[in-house]
């Protein structure tokens, strides 16, 4: 009787360990995740989820997050985040990048020929920041800016004291809204200026220009690289690589803030346009 039961709990140990082990060999194992921020400005949107949809393919549940861009820097060196496609340089960000830099590396860039600096209509006929001062009243006496922790906006204070604009106020709102009091001033033809860069969905909307800035507050041309937190790449290596990798020209990023501007949804479209563009993003893919 004894040996009946050693047997029998013998038999009952090695079916649970044979489904035991089957479970294990059958369980797939979990994505890993990778979270991107980004600043909600029309060329880093379409990177940003170009980027969503290309590490999905590559097998990663990629969840993306818009802030602004003090906590986009600041979350990234801190290692609350994995990385964002949105560091202008050496200018636009520098300072960011000066208080992040010990958490946080600079990829390649991504984007060469970006610029900033205050955009008029072609209609106006003023040539350089310093002639905003005498034509303030035109102006209504202000400067319509972006969200206040851009560094295009420091920048823009700062030209506003070496020119010695003392009639106009730098107004704080976003992209939008931007765009949007651009697009009213410049449908009525009155005179407006506004924070620019490029690249940037107005530009291929409105025909505008950069005012001359000959003591170069705004600085000269910069690119736009990707950054990862510290460790990254030896926890994801294959993420690195891609994001690094990472380059389309400023025709290509046109393109996508095109339809994200003509609408749907800024994912969706990113899919359309790397399906649109796979010659380009193969280039992109670790091998």
């Amino acid at each position: 009787m004894k040996k009946a039961m050693k047997i029998g709990l013998v038999f009952a140990l090695i079916v649970s360990f044979a489904a035991m082990t089957a479970f294990a060999g059958g369980a797939k194992e979990a994505p890993q995740e990778v979270e991107l921020l980004y600043v909600e400005w029309a060329g880093e949107v379409a990177a940003t989820f170009v980027a969503q949809v290309l590490l999905e393919e590559m097998g990663y549940d990629v969840t993306v997050t818009s802030v602004s861009a003090a906590a986009m820097w600041q979350g990234i060196g801190a290692g609350a985040a994995d990385a964002h496609l949105a560091a202008w340089l050496p200018g636009t960000h520098g300072e960011y990048l000066s208080q992040t830099e010990d958490g946080l590396e600079v990829l390649s860039p991504l984007l060469e020929g970006a610029r900033i600096g205050l955009l008029v209509p072609t209609y106006v006929d003023i040539d350089t920041v310093e002639e905003i001062e005498a034509n303030a009243d035109r102006f209504d006496n202000r400067i319509v800016g972006i969200d206040p922790g851009a560094g295009l906006m420091q920048a823009t204070e700062d030209a506003i004291d070496v020119y010695g604009l003392d009639s106009v106020e730098l107004i704080e709102g976003s992209d939008a809204t931007m765009v949007a009091e651009l697009a009213r001033a410049y449908d009525n033809e009155e005179w407006v200026v506004v924070t620019g860069w490029t690249p940037h969905i107005k530009e291929a909307m409105f025909d505008l220009k950069y005012l001359e800035d000959p003591e170069l507050v705004f600085g000269e041309e910069e690119t736009v690289s990707a950054v990862v937190r510290n460790g990254l790449r030896e926890e994801m290596p294959e993420v690195v690589e891609f994001l690094d990798n990472f380059y389309w020209t400023p025709d290509e990023v046109a393109s996508l803030m095109l339809m994200n501007d003509e609408g749907g949804d800024p994912y969706d479209n990113a899919k359309q346009w790397v399906a649109d563009n796979r010659s380009v993003v193969e280039a992109w893919l670790p091998n």
